[in-house]
């Protein structure tokens, strides 16, 4: 069954970026691990102020639309641009969470609430405007909400800590504000920990997203033009999104909204004129099935089949030949053997496919849409790539002599590990010689045999269909051909 997805966006207010550079942040730096963290640069239109840009970051659009310029709300045009939380509920049925100790988020003070209408919401409002008091609010906000985590199931959840933003405000960018950033990221860590705990996890696909809405100057203060109060920040990690990733383009505040659609497998209406978009990244290595990936070699392998097949008395049917794809000689071989009338050996079997699929490619190989200029694209990029075939050696050496081989970093072919597809091992054993956990690398393959592989090893997966049907699923992502991954991934 596919795991169902859900998202939590943890917003820290005022976080500068340069001081996560000096303040342990292991709970964030476990997001990025997973994902990436990116710098944001307020946009130039958008006041460096609280207001403006936590409602780009919640809409998905920019400030000329949701119209709130400052920390008054006052004149915003929410009712047309909400909140993804009220959005997701009032449109989709979702269920959604909101916790914050800042008022104008989740109450009418100021001209708010920002979130209008999310499914379930917590607030506590800090006793007094003092950094203690605000440590307090946080304190409870995150205790509300590892309750809710936890034991409850909404989809798409927003939980706001503003403790280092006011204690910027009130003592400089110094030792207490370090100090608030750090107990903020332990908070972060008591969130995480209530998802792994809940009792449906491993049901489920998270994407977490850590973002903040600006930055400070050193003595505390914001809404001016510097690049310290211009610099903010998000950290994303999900099913989709492989380990240490590199964004494609500069990430914006409008993409967090955009993001938290694409993690729901929402797409948005183009009624929205939403601003942002998902993030599209690159992983830190692509590693690459051969037939009917990037070669069109599937038909040719379908053939010899049948032709061993037919030799041995057996006419394969479609159902039959389907089961084939993507598995090795020998795993065939075994397969055709409890079909054939006529008692035959296995290894009989697995020489003749051998020889039969050898002959075809040797004779010729047309190369799949989009392959060529996926690999000049690593290569350009110098993004590691390797193949990891289920066919024999010889095989692969042939169709390396049209692909070129100098563009792999390294080769697998059938028999170079203890199992082949669909086992794990192969895809473990070339994130390995790329030095690299397989959460970090990327597979490309067309087959349900090798996708059962890949993602058993633990890796993201772009699936590109060839004869059998794929659906979409957290960390499984299908495009019609190569081409879309490339116009993904930009120039």
């Amino acid at each position: 069954m596919p795991r169902a997805r859900r998202v939590l966006v943890v917003g820290i207010d005022g976080v500068r970026l340069d001081t996560l550079a000096r303040v342990p942040t292991p709970h964030l730096d476990t997001v990025a691990d997973f994902g990436f963290l990116a710098p944001v640069t307020v946009a130039d239109s958008t006041p460096t102020m609280s207001g403006p840009c936590w409602a780009t970051i919640v809409t998905g659009v920019r400030v000329t639309k949701h119209a709130v310029w400052s920390n008054d709300f006052s004149g915003h045009r929410l009712g047309v641009f909400p909140d993804f939380a009220t959005r997701l509920a009032r449109q989709d049925g979702r269920r959604t969470y909101v916790a914050a100790a800042w008022e104008p988020l989740v109450t009418v003070a100021d001209g708010g609430p920002m979130f209008r209408r999310p499914t379930r919401l917590t607030h506590h409002a800090p006793a007094a405007d003092t950094p203690q008091a605000w440590e307090d609010a946080d304190e409870a906000t995150v205790r509300d909400a590892v309750a809710v985590l936890t034991h409850e199931d909404p989809e798409a959840s927003f939980v706001y800590l503003g403790a280092p933003d006011e204690t910027a405000h009130h003592l400089g960018c110094g030792t207490a504000y370090e100090k608030s950033i750090a107990s903020a990221d332990r908070r972060l860590g008591r969130l995480l920990t209530a998802l792994r705990e809940r009792r449906t996890y491993e049901d489920e696909a998270w994407t977490v997203l850590v973002v903040t809405d600006h930055g400070h100057r050193d003595e505390g203060g914001h809404g001016g033009t510097s690049e310290a109060e211009r610099t903010a920040w998000l950290a994303c990690a999900g099913p989709d999104i492989t380990a240490g990733a590199t964004p494609v383009r500069p990430v914006r505040h409008e993409d967090v909204a955009a993001q938290v659609y694409a993690a729901l497998d929402r797409t948005p209406d183009s009624h929205w004129t939403l601003d942002g978009t998902a993030v599209p990244t690159l992983p830190q290595a692509v590693l690459l099935d051969m037939d009917g990936t990037l070669v069109d070699t599937e038909p040719l392998w379908l053939d010899a089949t049948r032709q061993v097949s037919a030799a041995h008395g057996h006419t394969l049917t479609d159902e039959e030949g389907a089961g084939v794809l993507g598995r090795t000689c020998a795993d065939t071989a075994a397969y055709l053997a409890t079909l054939c009338p006529q008692p035959v050996s296995s290894r009989a079997l697995e020489s003749a496919l051998e020889d039969t699929f050898l002959a075809a490619v040797e004779a010729g190989v047309e190369l799949r849409p989009g392959a060529r200029a996926l690999l000049e694209r690593l290569a350009d990029g110098n993004i590691p790539a390797a193949l990891v075939s289920a066919s024999p050696r010889r095989v692969v050496d042939a169709v390396l002599k049209t692909l070129g081989g100098e563009v792999f970093r390294t080769t697998l072919a059938d028999g170079e590990t203890d199992r082949s597809k669909p086992h794990p091992d192969p895809y473990r054993e070339a994130a390995a010689r790329l030095h690299l956990p397989p959460a970090a690398c990327l597979v490309i393959e067309d087959s349900p045999t090798g996708i059962a592989a890949a993602e058993a090893a633990g890796c993201r997966v772009v699936a590109v269909p060839s004869a059998t049907p794929i659906s979409a699923a957290p960390g499984r992502r299908v495009i019609g051909d190569l081409t879309a991954l490339l116009h993904t991934w930009g120039p």
